[in-house]
């Protein structure tokens, strides 16, 4: 029964399990020394040089899956140890160079980083490049190649650099908490921060008390994650866990649309504002382009703010397949809605730490939301939403939708560029920072073309046909 895409992901899994199933247990403080090697046990080594280097790793993920520094207020965190194992990088001669006459690299080259040896092989002085490709381009061979490490290429916001040791370093001011470097990194060197223990302490008071109700509000991107069970077994293993309602944020995606697509009509020019990394993308890079991010709260704040104001008992827990919706929770404007956030890695830990095998479960059902506010977790569907939402409220007739969608923050980069030069030839922007939507958050379990088809799937079966009708059971 595979879960995850990657054993790094299933490393991270087994932390989090231990991590939970000992706080289940109100034993976490007396046996957390003991986790690592409850993971790795004996003495034979099965990841690293020695089992005690893979056990002085495993301490600093059980901190991260505990919560990490609570002075370091980034979500995504570098584990220093962990980080030894990728090459420096930059750009390289390969033995594909075969000594030419032309010398075209040289030639090209304004800083005179190439030379030749005695074999008229090319090298480069690492200490005059600056990487600017130019050598690799004109290369009949293509012998010159660019070596970045993996999370410097996932990170399209060229927010990680090298330390003087040479392990990943992120720079906090450009992160954006999109997480693609915690998928990427070969050797799980980079990882977010859990608050696992946050949600166990919630279900705990849940399960004892009553009246205290605990809401899992659940992404709808849920419906291509569990492909081992069904949808309705995943809904009724939260409820197993202690949570005492399962409600859909695409309910809250319906809300948004609505809202934002009446915004949009009067303002005329609009970009979305339900993906928390690229709405801090757009703080950060593109600072006059910010009256332009819709002022509606993502669907995750709608839901879970109707929730609170409709239950005055509520707590929320928020799971998706997002990391920077950990960063987004910690707002100011936020916080006081969503109590905590788990992604579907961290769901599945929490399953496992209480032995509920979900495939033996009967099927609960999820119905809240509309076929709209459901494909918003895929690349597109928010445009999809906003172009019904204009429709539903008779405003497609004096103005008419002009959407570009951003599938990954690269895309976003672009479209905002163009923006701000007054060359994008659209009035909205959908930004997703992750590739393909939301089904390519760091958090999934899964990541695939399949996921996008099992998310159209799910919106069809929506019994909620229209945003209205979705919205209007709200009222």
């Amino acid at each position: 029964m595979r879960k995850f895409d990657t054993k790094v992901q299933h490393l991270k899994y087994k932390v989090l399990r231990e991590v939970a199933r000992q706080a289940w247990s109100d034993t976490l403080l007396k046996n957390v020394l003991e986790i690592p090697k409850i993971i790795v046990p004996g003495n034979t080594p099965t990841m690293r040089c020695c089992v005690y280097k893979e056990r002085a790793i495993l301490e600093e993920r059980v901190k991260l899956a505990m919560g990490g520094k609570d002075d370091d207020e980034n979500i995504i965190q570098v584990i220093d140890i962990a980080c030894d194992e990728c090459p420096v990088g930059g750009y390289e001669v390969t033995n594909a160079c075969r000594g030419c006459l032309a010398h075209r690299c040289e030639d090209v080259c304004k800083r005179g980083a190439l030379s030749f040896d005695e074999n008229h092989v090319a090298h480069i002085d690492k200490s005059k490049c600056v990487e600017c490709g130019a050598c690799a381009k004109v290369c009949p061979y293509t012998a010159i190649v660019s070596r970045k490490r993996p999370c410097q290429n996932a990170c399209k916001i060229k927010a990680i650099s090298m330390d003087e040791n040479k392990a990943a370093k992120i720079d906090d001011e450009k992160c954006i908490s999109c997480g693609a470097c915690v998928y990427q990194c070969p050797f799980g060197a980079i990882t977010d921060k859990s608050y696992i223990l946050k949600v166990v302490d919630l279900l705990k008071k849940s399960l004892a008390d009553k009246d205290y109700k605990l809401y899992a509000v659940v992404a709808p991107s849920i419906s291509s994650q569990f492909t081992y069970a069904k949808l309705g077994q995943v809904i009724t293993g939260l409820k197993e866990l202690g949570f005492h309602t399962v409600i859909e944020a695409a309910l809250g995606a319906d809300m948004v649309a609505q809202a934002e697509s009446k915004e949009l009509a009067e303002k005329e020019f609009l970009t979305s504002s339900c993906c928390p990394a690229f709405v801090a993308y757009i703080e950060k890079n593109f600072p006059d382009l910010v009256q332009f991010v819709s002022h509606n709260p993502s669907p995750m704040t709608a839901i879970s703010k109707y929730i609170k104001d409709t239950d005055k008992n509520a707590k929320i827990v928020f799971i998706g397949p997002c990391t920077a919706k950990k960063a987004e929770a910690k707002k100011e404007e936020v916080k006081k809605y969503v109590d905590a956030v788990l992604t579907f890695e961290e769901l599945q830990a929490l399953f496992d730490s209480r032995d509920i095998d979900i495939t033996s479960l009967e099927e609960g059902v999820l119905d809240n939301a509309s076929y709209y506010g459901r494909i918003f977790a895929r690349s597109g569907g928010l445009a999809d939403a906003v172009a019904e939402g204009l429709k539903e409220q008779g405003l497609d007739k004096d103005f008419t939708l002009k959407a570009v969608s951003c599938d990954g923050i690269e895309q976003c980069r672009i479209a905002l560029l163009k923006k701000s030069k007054n060359l994008l030839d659209a009035n909205f922007i959908e930004g997703m920072a992750c590739s393909g939507g939301c089904i390519g958050g760091a958090g999934c379990l899964t990541h695939g073309e399949k996921n996008k088809l099992d998310v159209d799937k799910y919106g069809k079966e929506a019994l909620e046909k229209t945003i209205a009708d979705a919205v209007s059971v709200l009222k």
